[in-house]
C-alpha cells in the first residue's frame, strides 16, 4: 500500500513537473525569434487592442507550437501502444515502416492532387497500414520474433524511404509541400493544418481513452489473456489500428521523424511504469515536450537559418536510445 502511495506521488510529481516545463517551452517559443517581444506586450496584444507585431506571431508562430505539441503526442502515443501489441520495446512506427508507408501515399497525394490536402491524414492512414501488413506479414512465423520484426521493419521502411524520396527527385523538388513533409518543416505550418490536427487527435485521443484500461492485458501471455476472456488477436488489431492512425495523422501533417516514438515511451516507462493509464497520458505529455524542444531549438540554434525537427530529434534521440539500451533493467516492469 505504500509503495503505491510511493508511485502514485511520484507520478503526479512528474506530470507537475513536465507540465511546467512544456509551458515554459511554450512562452519560450512564442517570444522568441525573428520579432522579439516581451510578455507584456504580447498579452495586450492577443487580448488588449491589435497589434501588427503580436497578429504576425499570431499567425507564423502559434500554428506551429500548437503542430508541435499535438504531433508529438501523438507519436509518443503511437510508439507506445505498437511496443505494447508487439511486446518489444524496439516496436515504433519508424522503425517498423510505418511512418515511410505513410509518408509515400501522401507525397504521392501532394504531387498529384494537392488541393486534397485536407485530407492526407486519411490517405496516409492507408499506407501506413499497407506498410504494416507488410511487415506483420513478413515476419509473422508461428509468432513474432522481435529482433526478425525490427530488421523486416527497417527492409520495408527503406523500401517506402526510397520511394517518396525519388518522387522528390523525380519532380526536382518543384512541389513545396512535399519537400517540406520529406524534411519535417514545419515552419509553414497555419490554422488550417491546426484544424485539421485536431480534428483527428480528438478523434483518436478519444480511442485511447477507451482503450488504455484494457491495454495491460497486452502484456500478458496469450494464455493468461485468453484465460481472461478476452480475444487477444481481437485486441491486438484493434490497438494497431488505433496505433497506425495516429502515427500516419503526424506524418501526413508533418513528415518524417526518427526516434520520437520510440525513445519517449522507453522515457516514459521508466518514469511512471507500465501500467497504461499512466503510461499514456504522460508519453503524450512528455513528447508533446520533447518535440516542441526539438522544433524550437531546431528554430533558434542558428538563427535566421532553421534545422528540421527531425534533425534536432536524431542528436537528441539517438544518444537516449543508445544509453536506454545500454540499461540492463527490465523496463517494463513497472
Amino acid at each position: 500500500m505504500m509503495l503505491n502511495n510511493i508511485k502514485k506521488y511520484k507520478s503526479v510529481i512528474l506530470y507537475l513537473f513536465t507540465t511546467l516545463l512544456l509551458c515554459g517551452l511554450i512562452l519560450y517559443a512564442m517570444k522568441s525569434g525573428g520579432i522579439e517581444i516581451g510578455f507584456k506586450e504580447l498579452w495586450n496584444g492577443l487580448f488588449v487592442e491589435y497589434d501588427a507585431r503580436v497578429d504576425v506571431i499570431f499567425e507564423m508562430r502559434f500554428p506551429r507550437i500548437i503542430v508541435a505539441i499535438l504531433a508529438g503526442a501523438l507519436m509518443s502515443m503511437s510508439g507506445v501502444l505498437l511496443q505494447a501489441v508487439m511486446r518489444n520495446p524496439l516496436a515504433d512506427p519508424g522503425i517498423m515502416g510505418i511512418n515511410a508507408g505513410s509518408a509515400f501515399v501522401t507525397v504521392i497525394v501532394l504531387a498529384l492532387f494537392p488541393t486534397l490536402a485536407g485530407f492526407t491524414p486519411i490517405v496516409a492512414f492507408v499506407g501506413g497500414m499497407i506498410a504494416f501488413g507488410i511487415v506483420y506479414f513478413l515476419a509473422y512465423d508461428k509468432g513474432i520474433s522481435p529482433m526478425k520484426l525490427v530488421l523486416v521493419g527497417v527492409g520495408v521502411e527503406a523500401i517506402f524511404s526510397a520511394l517518396y524520396k525519388g518522387i522528390d527527385a523525380f519532380t526536382r523538388g518543384g512541389y513545396s509541400n512535399v519537400a517540406n513533409l520529406i524534411d519535417a518543416n514545419i515552419s509553414l505550418k497555419d490554422w488550417n493544418d491546426v484544424t485539421v490536427l485536431c480534428i483527428y487527435a480528438l478523434i483518436v485521443i478519444l480511442l485511447v481513452i477507451l482503450i488504455a484500461p484494457r491495454c495491460d492485458y497486452l502484456l500478458l501471455s496469450d494464455a493468461t489473456t485468453r484465460s481472461l476472456g478476452i480475444d487477444i488477436h481481437k485486441m491486438r488489431m484493434i490497438v494497431s489500428i488505433i496505433a497506425v492512425l495516429m502515427a500516419s495523422v503526424f506524418t501526413a501533417i508533418v513528415g518524417t521523424v526518427s526516434f520520437l516514438g520510440l525513445v519517449v515511451p522507453h522515457l516514459a516507462r521508466i518514469l511512471v511504469g507500465s501500467q497504461h493509464k499512466r503510461l499514456l497520458p504522460y508519453s503524450a505529455l512528455l513528447g508533446a515536450t520533447i518535440f516542441l524542444f526539438a522544433d524550437t531549438v531546431g528554430r533558434m540554434i542558428a538563427y535566421p537559418y532553421e534545422i528540421s525537427s527531425s534533425i534536432i530529434m536524431g542528436l537528441i534521440g539517438a544518444p537516449l536510445f543508445l544509453y536506454l539500451l545500454k540499461r540492463k533493467s527490465d523496463i517494463y516492469e513497472s
